[in-house]
């Protein structure tokens, strides 16, 4: 991917996966294969767009912002079922709820993010200095993904018989714009086991918005990533799971979850940038113990945990899973000293069969 000046790389990521998608184009129902055909042209021509696409940042010295000044600046857009963005704008900060659903939750969605990160974590928006969140709704036909290109979000509708509207579940919402975290932080290598900590980092925080914003305990969340996505005529519940990885699905048309839940089961492909959203499950199943571990609110001391490695300046663009458990350990020992955190946060790799020494 090309660097830009600012040494940012932003990429292209979706929330369905590639290696799902190519799944379903190869099944003998052919209304389902076609549209899955058509899903990954489109994310294949957005994502060499990226590509070519360089985002200059200039450090702009700006006024300080009193916190409670620190609000969010949110414009929805509706692309037609038509492919050029942004689209026309629909609703923006000020406006008040219209008549179109999808609308209305892609705005609440993008909020809800911003006000986890703010209120939990101290961070004003997802680059820390208030950057505008825009989305843009209903774009193309039948499109069955949602993504986050570097710059906004973007919604398909889906196709009805295997996905459903990408605005239902607050935490693809919350994922993807995690990914706008990680970029403007660590900047995590999009392939192999820092690709797979990137979309951990994006389930692990749109989990915890999603969570924040129903007010759930870690005993009371569900630990999947879009449920409610899926149409009712599949056999799944999710995209993925945290709590039981390999689990989400096990259907005709979309195949077995391929999801491990630790590293005896590490998936070694080239497919989907080397596993990027298969390999996740690993991380993602560490931080559900760790939270389950140590009970009461996923945000707090699991969640903190997790929020001073992504942004402390220590992970570096290609870190491993154990480069990353690592540096959890230190920061819970920095934050917590070493008592039940700690020992949790050690517990939980030791688990999934990643070193933390």
């Amino acid at each position: 991917m090309t660097a830009n000046p600012s040494g940012f790389e932003p990429v292209f990521c979706t929330i369905v996966p590639p290696h799902l998608l190519d799944r379903v184009a190869q099944s003998s129902n052919a209304t389902a294969a076609e549209r899955a055909r058509l899903t990954l042209e489109r994310d294949a021509l957005e994502r060499g767009r990226r590509r070519r696409t360089v985002v200059t940042r200039t450090a702009v010295a700006t006024p300080p912002v009193a916190p409670a000044d620190r609000k969010p600046k949110r414009t929805i857009y509706d692309a037609g079922h038509g492919t050029q963005l942004p689209g026309d704008q629909v609703r923006g900060e000020s406006d008040a709820p219209g008549q179109d659903a999808t609308v209305n939750r892609a705005f609440a969605g993008l909020g809800a993010t911003f006000e986890l990160y703010l209120q939990k974590y101290d961070r004003w928006s997802i680059d820390g200095n208030g950057l505008a969140l825009d989305a843009t709704v209903h774009y193309d036909q039948d499109y069955n993904n949602a993504f986050w290109n570097g710059e906004q979000m973007v919604f398909g509708d889906g196709d009805g018989e295997i996905f459903l509207d990408f605005t239902l579940p607050v935490d693809v919402i919350g994922h993807e714009l995690t990914h706008g975290v990680t970029q403007y932080t660590a900047n995590l290598t999009y392939a192999g086991q820092p690709g797979a900590l990137n979309e951990s980092l994006s389930d692990v925080f749109g989990s915890l918005i999603k969570q924040y914003s129903l007010g759930q305990s870690a005993a009371e969340a569900d630990w999947l990533i879009g449920a409610g996505l899926l149409a009712p005529s599949v056999q799944g519940v999710a995209l993925r799971s945290m709590k039981a990885p390999g689990t989400a699905y096990d259907d005709d048309v979309l195949g077995k979850d391929p999801q491990p839940a630790d590293m005896e089961h590490y998936v070694d492909t080239e497919e989907d940038n080397g596993g990027v959203h298969i390999n996740s499950g690993i991380p993602n199943h560490a931080f559900y113990l760790l939270a389950t571990e140590l009970g009461g609110q996923a945000w707090e001391r699991a969640g903190q945990i997790w929020f001073d490695t992504l942004t402390g300046g220590e992970l570096g663009e290609d870190a491993s899973f154990t480069d990353f458990a690592q540096l959890t350990a230190k920061a819970a020992q920095e934050r917590y000293g070493a008592g039940d955190e700690t020992r949790a946060v050690l517990k939980a790799w030791e688990q999934v069969g990643v070193p933390t020494s």
